[in-house]
């Protein structure tokens, strides 16, 4: 089993940029795929990137493409999830989530096994 640990959420301005990272333990990440969600008030949870433990590619949602990206040291057993050019869109909770299941794609909620905590996103002027 897997615990995972988010964090550096906080509040920005629109068009500015955070890091949020995604604290392992528990056992080895390399064998993991990764995924972030994120979640804004009276919505759905939604799948917004991942990092397959398949084909070492990482995946995005059309409404992040090109604005975020992620990444992972297995070495540390972290990921990251860089966000830039923050819109107010962006707003909410964001998890990162873990699975063995091989992972080509960003996933659904259900496709995920282990969750952290979240950690707090607000994009506003």
């Amino acid at each position: 089993q897997v615990q995972l640990v988010e964090s550096g959420g906080g509040l920005v301005q629109p068009g500015g940029s955070l890091r949020l990272s995604c604290a392992a333990s528990g056992r080895p990440l390399d064998r993991y795929a990764i995924g972030w969600f994120r979640q804004a008030p009276g919505k759905e949870r939604e799948g917004v990137s991942s990092s397959s433990n398949s084909d070492g590619n990482s995946y995005y949602a059309d409404s992040v493409q090109g604005r975020f990206t992620i990444y992972r040291d297995n070495s540390k057993n972290m990921v990251y999830l860089q966000m830039n050019s923050l819109k107010p869109e962006d707003t909410g909770v964001y998890y990162c989530a873990a699975t063995r299941a091989l992972m080509e794609h960003v996933g659904s909620v259900d496709e995920y096994d282990y969750w952290g905590q979240g950690t707090q996103v607000t994009v506003d002027s």
